[in-house]
C-alpha cells in the first residue's frame, strides 16, 4: 500500500484539514500519477458540504488533476514512467453497458465511479481526489497531457473544460453561428474561449458591468447587460445555442425567448431548486432544453488535445493546500478569476 498526505473533510460542517491514509499499488493495468496540479471545482464545496446529499466522509476532494506518472502496470501499454498524465471527474465504470461501449462513460448506466465521493467498482472502498499526493488509476481512465501548455492551467480542463466542450461539439457549434455564453466563472470563461475558437460570434449574457472587459479579452465579441431590459428585448431571436453555466437560481424563460426557432438552451450550471419548465418559450419555436455532463475518455482526450493545438488553458489563481478553506470562501463570493488551482508541492 502506498502511505498518501492529503487534506479532507470529516463532516459536512468542519473545514478542510490534513489527513492520510492508504492507495492501493498500481495492479497490471494500473498508473501511479503523483499530483503535481489539483483544480478546485465548485462542485468540491457542494459535495464537501452535502448540499447535494449523500456525501460520504472522510472526504478527499478533487477532480481536476494533472501530474507525472511514477510507476505502471505490467500490462500497461499508453504511458511509461515520467509521462504527463491527468485524470477527470471519473476513475472507472461498468465498461460494458451501452453508454461505456459508445465512449460516454460519463453516462454509464451503473454509474461511473467518481473520482472522489464514491466507491470503486466493488463497492465497498472509498474514492479519493485529488487534494492528494498521489493517485492509483487504470490506464483507460487516464488522460495524455502535452507538455506544451502550462500544467497548472491545463488542471480546470479536466472538469470546467470538457463540461463546457462536450455539450458545444455535440450540438455542432461552428463557424458563423451566434453562441451565448449565460455568466462569467469557471465553467463559463472556457465556454467564451471554446465556442469563440470553433468560430462562433460570442456574446457573454451577465448581470455584471464590470465583467465585459474580462469576457472581451477571453474572446467575447458582445455583451448584453441581463439586467437591462432594452438590451434583452434587442436580442430576442438572436442565438443558435446558450449554454448556461449559472448554479444560482435564476428564469430560464428570460433567456430561451433569446434563441431563434429551432435553438437550443445548454444548460451546464446547477441551480440548488428545480426551475418551471416555461413551455410557451419552447413550443412556439420548436427551442430545446439540452442537459450535459462533462465527457467521455476518448472525448475528454480530444479536447486536451484540442486545446494544445490551439493554446486554449484555464485562467487560474494557484494556492496553496493550506489556503483551500480560504479560496472555498471566495469562491462563494465569486472572487476569483476564474479558477483556483491547488500546487501540491504545498502539501
Amino acid at each position: 500500500m502506498i502511505a498518501t498526505k492529503a487534506y479532507a473533510a470529516q463532516a459536512a460542517d468542519t473545514p478542510l484539514a490534513p489527513f492520510s491514509f492508504q492507495r492501493r499499488e498500481p495492479g497490471p493495468h494500473d498508473v501511479r500519477i503523483d499530483i503535481l496540479y489539483c483544480g478546485v471545482c465548485h462542485s468540491d464545496i457542494h459535495q464537501v458540504r452535502d448540499e447535494w446529499g449523500g456525501s460520504i466522509y472522510p472526504m478527499v476532494p478533487g477532480h481536476e488533476i494533472v501530474g507525472r506518472i511514477s510507476a505502471v502496470g505490467d500490462h500497461v501499454t499508453r504511458f511509461k514512467v515520467g509521462d504527463l498524465a491527468g485524470v477527470g471527474c471519473f476513475v472507472d465504470s461498468c465498461r460494458v453497458c451501452p453508454s461505456c461501449l459508445a465512449g460516454d462513460e460519463q453516462y454509464c448506466e451503473e454509474g461511473c465511479n467518481q473520482t472522489y465521493n464514491s466507491y470503486e467498482r466493488d463497492k465497498v472502498t472509498p474514492t479519493y481526489g485529488g487534494y492528494s499526493s498521489t493517485i492509483v488509476v487504470d490506464e483507460k481512465y487516464t488522460l495524455s497531457v502535452s507538455p506544451a501548455l502550462p500544467l497548472e492551467k491545463v488542471a480546470p480542463l479536466l472538469c470546467a473544460g470538457i463540461t463546457t466542450y462536450s455539450p458545444l461539439r455535440y450540438v455542432g457549434v461552428t463557424k458563423g453561428q451566434k453562441v451565448g455564453v449565460l455568466g462569467l466563472g469557471g465553467l463559463g470563461h472556457m465556454a467564451v474561449k471554446f465556442a469563440a475558437s470553433f468560430g462562433a460570434e460570442v456574446t457573454m449574457l451577465s448581470t455584471s458591468p464590470s465583467k465585459e472587459a474580462d469576457a472581451k479579452k477571453l474572446g467575447a465579441h458582445k455583451f448584453a447587460l441581463t439586467s437591462d431590459p432594452a438590451q434583452l428585448k434587442a436580442l430576442r431571436n438572436y442565438f443558435d445555442c446558450i449554454i448556461d453555466t449559472v448554479s444560482a437560481d435564476h428564469a430560464y424563460a428570460t433567456y430561451l425567448d433569446l434563441l431563434k426557432t429551432n435553438g437550443t438552451y445548454i444548460l451546464v450550471g446547477a441551480p440548488p431548486t428545480p426551475s418551471p419548465l416555461p413551455a410557451f418559450s419552447l413550443i412556439p419555436k420548436r427551442r430545446k432544453i439540452l442537459g450535459s455532463m462533462i465527457g467521455g475518455i476518448r472525448e475528454t482526450q480530444e479536447m486536451l488535445d484540442y486545446c494544445a493545438a490551439h493554446q486554449i488553458t484555464s485562467d487560474v489563481e494557484v494556492i496553496s493546500i493550506q489556503d483551500v478553506n480560504q479560496a472555498y470562501e471566495r469562491m462563494l463570493r465569486g472572487d476569483v478569476r476564474y479558477r483556483f488551482v491547488i500546487d501540491m508541492a504545498s502539501l
